[in-house]
């Protein structure tokens, strides 16, 4: 119980400092850098729904990342919550994890691709300047990158355990949800 209240303390703290250094930067950002305009064309309209999808895709991957520590499943379970006995022993949500785990792999490749155009349709260039914005597209390159060499054939065992460790960090999804969240949050003022 002890090892479960330290890792629980571990990823809050850790997403405490990222929220904090967030919040400092947006506040920076906000008062001293200038925030471009929108220009609402058509490209733009079509990139904020995909936005939107992009969003709703990765609240759909991690819902899988919350379903199996629910159940108490998953090398992340093991790490965060070693002693943890799952009440739930329902056979649908089961059905439904080995469901999320067969079909992670396709809406991942979505998530990245929708996420990635909508950065093209909304004129990255005009946002690169807002750390936020760099920051989230190279962890949506890193997670599509190493989510990929997980899923090669060629790849070797060496590479594949190197990428199921980088990718599959519940930290990338934390940072992510702060970043897009606050930089939204700043050009949308």
């Amino acid at each position: 119980m002890q090892q479960t209240i330290k890792n629980i303390r571990g990823i809050l703290i850790y997403t405490v400092i990222v929220l904090l250094v967030s919040v400092a930067y947006y506040i920076y950002a906000y008062t001293a850098q200038t925030i471009p305009e929108e220009h609402k064309t058509f490209l733009t309209k079509i990139g904020k729904k995909l936005g939107e999808a992009g969003m709703w895709l990765l609240i759909f991957i991690y819902c899988r990342t919350l379903l199996k520590l629910i159940l108490g499943q998953g090398k992340l379970a093991q790490r965060l919550l070693p002693d943890y006995v799952s009440p739930v022993g329902s056979s649908a949500l089961n059905q439904l994890l080995a469901w999320l785990n067969r079909t992670h792999i396709y809406f991942g490749i979505a998530a990245v691709a929708v996420i990635l155009l909508h950065i093209f349709m909304m004129d990255f260039s005009r946002y690169s300047h807002i750390l936020f914005f760099p920051a989230l597209l190279g962890l949506v390159i890193w997670q599509g990158v190493f989510g990929l060499f997980l899923t090669l054939r060629f790849s070797t065992a060496e590479l594949k355990k190197f990428s199921y460790l980088v990718h599959a960090q519940f930290v990338t999804g934390i940072a992510i949800g702060i970043f897009a969240w606050l930089g939204h949050v700043l050009i949308d003022d």
